[in-house]
């Protein structure tokens, strides 16, 4: 693999641009983007989406219930190595084709030209589920740590029909920033780097340095807790690890985001896939502080985990520092939670917006719009907003909701990391290496790669807690099914008659127009009406 720093850090910066120009003209690619970002600010980008302080806490309870700490600590490990390996997968395909388009893009790039069409199709549509799902695990999560600090000092005792309630306030507070604070959103993404970074650093030094007591390296490394009803005993205890693992995959996503920024970053087919790498790297063992530092925390098990104030995170927090130290620690993860959703709406109304515009959403004429005076497609924004509260609707009447939700995110997402690198792999005698490679380890990585997307998609549709009924049964399964079943059939029907995936969007890229912003709607309409 060639060196990233030394790529980056020796070349002088008109140097750089050059080759950046040369990359895309080598491409065909004309370059009329600002590059204004640098390695950390991509980095940052995928870094404040994974946000571990959002994964962690919001899949805390989940994970104990699911293996226990064991299956946490190690688990973490074992997907972390797995993650790593699609990342640097992700990275070479990003590397050898750094413009601003995401797996839906790619999965055109990388096919025959007769099937990219169905390849972008099938992508977009599980892009689309991941990205919406996303949104909810997120949000939602931030509404449940809302409704839990609510109760610190006060009388109120949040339900179901309350947190659905703040959910909705959550989703209109980012939906809005969306609409009307497209300018900000650059700054407020560099305060949310800091605030994940030095957030999650400050928030288990807090709780180390003040807990009353630790637990003991065997509790820790070596505790098993099967909380599914049975499962372990009904399957084995196999099975608990595997579906115990959604707590760590689920956390570890969103790292294509990157790719999104290559276009308005400096040494991009180099800095692109790095800050993929990094921002998995780094989170991964961030993740893992955290998540020891929790779990040393932990004073009373059974407390923990049937905490009056229904999140074993917030009772880990007054139980180390306090009432008064846990408000203020939980502000810390709420902030980290309500900046990640909103840039995840942020990319879920860009990827609806994109895909309207090849006609494959229902009403794409309507969604198929930009404000002129806020440059936000605001319809998208309201309907990535809409999407997410219905999938959260469930939780008024299901006790594994949220899980399901976060399985539907992961799964969603992943497939629509896996197919570009499955195409990478089948036309790999099409396939022109970035300066980003991985040499001999290419193949075996890719492979790797998409058997563990496979196998993680089986595993995160399989009941969570038993006996099935209608209570705990793992709708995410159902949510795939339709997107699969609508997806598939409109294509058979009539999509593959008139669909031609991101074919003028790639020639508008190819002219310097980054189809991914929507200030520059104007612009790529104009490709659209040319002969």
């Amino acid at each position: 693999m060639s060196s990233p720093t030394h790529d980056i850090e020796t070349k002088g910066s008109g140097n750089v641009m050059a080759a950046d120009e040369m990359a895309l003209a080598r491409m065909g690619y004309k370059q009329e983007l600002n590059r204004e970002l640098g390695l950390m600010q991509n980095f940052g980008v995928s870094f404040s989406i994974i946000s571990v302080i959002t994964g962690i806490p919001s899949l805390f309870a989940y994970g104990l219930n699911t293996g226990g700490p064991a299956v946490m600590v190690w688990g973490w490990i074992v997907v972390s190595v797995f993650t790593m390996m699609v990342g640097l997968a992700m990275a070479e395909v990003c590397s050898a084709h750094p413009t601003s388009g995401g797996p839906y893009f790619w999965a055109a790039m990388l096919s025959r030209p007769k099937n990219a069409p169905i390849a972008s199709w099938i992508t977009g549509w599980f892009n689309l589920l991941g990205q919406v799902a996303v949104t909810t695990g997120i949000s939602f999560a931030c509404a449940n740590f809302l409704s839990t600090v609510c109760t610190f000092k006060t009388g109120f005792e949040p339900t179901s029909r309350t947190t659905i309630g703040i959910y909705a306030a959550v989703l209109v507070a980012q939906g809005t920033i969306n609409t009307f604070g497209v300018r900000i959103l650059h700054h407020l993404n560099n305060i949310s780097v800091w605030w994940h970074a030095i957030g999650t650093f400050s928030l288990v030094v807090a709780i180390l340095a003040k807990a009353p007591t630790h637990q003991s390296g065997t509790f820790v490394f070596q505790t098993f807790i099967d909380g599914t009803g049975g499962w372990g005993d009904r399957a084995s205890h196999a099975y608990v690890v595997v579906i115990g693992i959604l707590m760590a995959q689920y956390t570890l996503t969103g790292f294509d985001a990157s790719a999104h920024m290559t276009e308005e970053t400096k040494n991009a087919a180099m800095a692109g896939s790095i800050g993929i790498v990094m921002a998995i790297g780094v989170s991964a063992v961030l993740g893992w502080f955290l998540l020891l530092g929790l779990l040393f925390c932990i004073q009373d098990l059974d407390t923990t985990l049937s905490s009056p104030t229904g999140q074993p995170v917030a009772q880990i927090l007054l139980d180390s520092v306090g009432e008064n130290g846990a408000i203020v620690l939980m502000v810390i993860i709420i902030g980290a939670m309500f900046f990640c959703g909103t840039f995840s709406i942020t990319s879920n109304s860009r990827m609806m917006y994109a895909f309207s515009r090849d006609g494959a959403l229902p009403g794409s004429k309507f969604f198929n719009y930009v404000s002129e005076d806020w440059k936000s497609p605001i319809r998208t924004v309201w309907l990535a907003c809409f999407l997410s509260f219905c999938l959260a609707l469930p939780s008024l009447g299901s006790a594994v909701a949220f899980s399901a939700a976060t399985s539907i995110a992961t799964i969603g997402l992943y497939i629509s990391y896996a197919i570009p690198i499955a195409l990478r792999v089948i036309y790999r005698d099409q396939f022109v290496r970035g300066p980003f490679h991985l040499g001999r380890a290419s193949y075996p990585v890719a492979v790797i790669s998409v058997l563990w997307i496979a196998f993680i998609s089986i595993a995160f549709i399989l009941p969570q807690i038993n006996p099935v009924d209608a209570q705990t049964f793992n709708y995410s399964i159902v949510a795939v099914g339709i997107v699969i079943f609508y997806s598939g059939g409109l294509w058979i029907l009539s999509a593959r008659k008139w669909f031609t995936g991101p074919v003028r969007q790639i020639a508008a890229e190819e002219m310097g127009i980054d189809v991914m912003d929507p200030t520059q709607a104007r612009r790529f309409e104009e490709t659209k009406e040319a002969p």
